[in-house]
């Protein structure tokens, strides 16, 4: 649990360097808690309105209900609390392999231009290789090998 919530406690450093351990554990508390969040927005759908006339053709929407609302509001919540610690720990992971966080500024801005953002798909799937693989072994430009057991800075 502990490398789940590292990057809160990391949440605006973009110092430094993050093992995948830290990066992939986060990504999963990440999705385990926006997968609990969309399961309370759509179990208050009304599901059975859905696909029928539901208003006779008079033109109104059906009610989402208090538990879609509540649901995207804390989604909505999470996503702006977790964009920080989200860029900041990426950032470390690619210093980890040896490279600049803004290979990852350029993609995320890429997917803003028209025409170039047709190449951020694939930069995102080279991404998640580079995210994947290890960690440089040896100290690089953004610090010391984080899973070097002299390096014993991680849960100080």
């Amino acid at each position: 649990m502990e490398w789940m919530l590292l990057p809160f406690k990391r949440y605006a450093d973009f110092k430094g360097r993050s093992r995948r351990k830290e990066f992939w554990m986060f990504q999963l508390f990440y999705w385990i808690v926006v997968i609990a969040l969309l399961a309370i927005m759509f179990a208050g759908l009304p599901w059975e309105t859905f696909g029928d006339d539901y208003d006779g053709g008079q033109g109104s929407s059906p009610d989402f209900g208090f538990t879609f609302i509540v649901g995207a509001t804390l989604l909505g919540l999470w996503y702006l609390g977790t964009f920080i610690p989200q860029l900041a720990v990426t950032v470390r992971r690619l210093h980890d392999r040896g490279l600049s966080g803004w290979w990852y500024a350029g993609l995320l801005i890429a997917g803003f231009v028209p025409l170039i953002n047709l190449l951020v798909l694939p930069g995102y799937l080279i991404l998640l290789v580079v995210l994947i693989l290890p960690g440089e072994e040896k100290p690089n430009r953004w610090g010391e090998d984080p899973k070097d057991p002299h390096h014993a800075e991680v849960f100080a």
